[in-house]
């Protein structure tokens, strides 16, 4: 028999793959960062040993789950600024508070925080569009945890990030030259939004992408607001308004595509555009319901984000999942759609499709990088069990993630971050709420 570094067990396996079957008795060989097998235990105890092997009873294991938008480093700003549209919200609240705080050091330590709630709930790889994404790249390095990070590029200069608008540009090809190729973290191109850049940004973006070959990464049609400044600008609508200047194309994820028209779905299905469904944040900041059945329906590939923690106010892509599944069953008065394998497709392979690493993360196969999560269903809210992926969409909580394994790498042990101190982690980012609600 093969030796392998870890055989993970359990009574339920989610592979996300082929016809998403569900296989009991379940095992995983990993080896070094990698997948080696999957399949039953029988099957695997048959051709595996390990030294390390995970005892299954009571576990369900799947793929780590994927945020595919998120601005990390906002979680020093969860509850600053509450139950506002998204404009007053911005403006009037976020902006000042970046204005006077964004800095290197703010987003490092920002950033360890983001990833221990991220993985304490299952998340092993985010999508992010921020500044100071270096400070960022070496925190994900050190916590052991996927990141794609993009640099976000504005018309206008932002404190010491940049004093002309092109030194986003300078940054982000600073960030593609240090980071692309890394095991973890995949740097990107992010454009903010249709508002805040102009058609030459992004096109630039855009050759800036394609010469790297690297991802990119924008907000679209996320308000009414945005919609009607675009067709005020350009006279086209967002998705309509990216296409006509060549922004579209595989390499994009776009987050949010609330305000959508029949046409801009069918060109996001055409253009293979990604979309990062990010339904609490859009309900909080009530900015409307994205028609992601329509969406689906069309071939639009989606997945799930939370936004950032500012405006969600947490990074639970569970939480996302429910929420997705049970809003939409609602406003279409239908409760067939959004069922719960579509709900942890979208948090996992789909997921990892739209950023570019279908090859190496968003499911258990073999050759894939270990990204596990061990969940345990010995609770009460998870008692009976009929249907595992029901659970895991309407009944699991970020609490029943035990084990989360990233590039076969232990980031959390029964509960307990590995690459992180916890209490200095969490003390740190109480000094930093002393001092920003300082007066």
């Amino acid at each position: 028999m093969k030796s392998v570094d870890y055989i993970i067990k359990a009574d339920y396996l989610l592979t996300m793959e082929g016809d998403l079957s569900v296989i009991r008795d379940g095992a995983v060989a990993v080896t070094g960062s990698v997948i080696t097998d999957a399949g039953t235990f029988k099957d695997i105890s048959l051709k595996y040993t390990s030294e390390k092997i995970f005892d299954g009873n009571n576990k369900v294991v799947f793929p780590g789950l994927i945020n595919t938008h998120s601005h990390a480093a906002m979680v020093y700003f969860r509850g600053i600024a509450d139950d506002l549209p998204l404009q007053a919200w911005l403006e009037q609240h976020i902006w000042p508070n970046e204005m006077k705080w964004l800095s290197s050091e703010f987003v490092a330590d920002a950033v360890e925080l983001a990833c221990l709630e991220m993985l304490h709930a299952g998340v092993t790889t985010y999508s992010d569009m921020y500044f100071y994404q270096q400070a960022a790249g070496k925190k994900l390095e050190e916590i052991g945890m996927r990141g794609v990070l993009g640099s976000g590029i504005i018309d206008f200069p932002w404190r010491d990030v940049a004093q002309t608008p092109e030194d986003y540009f300078t940054n982000c090809e600073a960030l593609i030259k240090e980071w692309k190729g890394h095991e973890l973290v995949t740097p990107c191109v992010a454009p903010h939004a249709t508002f805040t850049c102009s058609p030459d940004k992004y096109i630039r973006a855009k050759e800036l992408a394609d010469k790297y070959d690297v991802p990119m990464h924008t907000h679209l049609a996320e308000t009414q607001y945005e919609v009607a400044e675009c067709q005020k600008r350009f006279g086209k609508t967002p998705v309509e308004h990216l296409d006509s200047i060549g922004f579209l194309s595989e390499r994009v994820s776009a987050a949010h595509c609330v305000w959508l028209t029949d046409r801009e779905i069918e060109i996001l299905a055409e253009k293979k555009v990604g979309v990062a469904h990010c339904i609490e944040s859009n309900l909080k900041l009530a900015s409307g319901i994205a028609p992601l059945p329509k969406m689906l329906k069309a071939g639009v590939r989606v997945a799930l984000g939370t936004d950032g923690a500012a405006s969600n106010n947490d990074l639970s892509i569970l939480g996302e999942m429910s929420t997705t599944a049970k809003v939409h069953k609602g406003v279409s008065l239908d409760p067939t759609v959004v069922n719960s394998r579509t709900a942890l497709l979208m948090a996992t392979r789909n997921g990892a499709e739209i950023l570019g690493l279908g090859d190496k993360t968003g499911s258990i196969k073999p050759g894939k990088k270990a990204d596990i999560v061990i969940a345990n269903l010995d609770k009460p809210h998870l008692t009976p069990l009929y249907d595992i992926y029901s659970h895991i969409t309407y009944c699991m909580r970020a609490c029943d993630v035990e084990t989360v394994m990233v590039n076969g790498k232990i980031v959390v042990d029964k509960g307990r971050a590995t690459t992180l101190d916890e209490a200095k982690v969490i003390s740190r980012a109480k000094a930093w709420r002393d001092k920003i609600q300082a007066p």
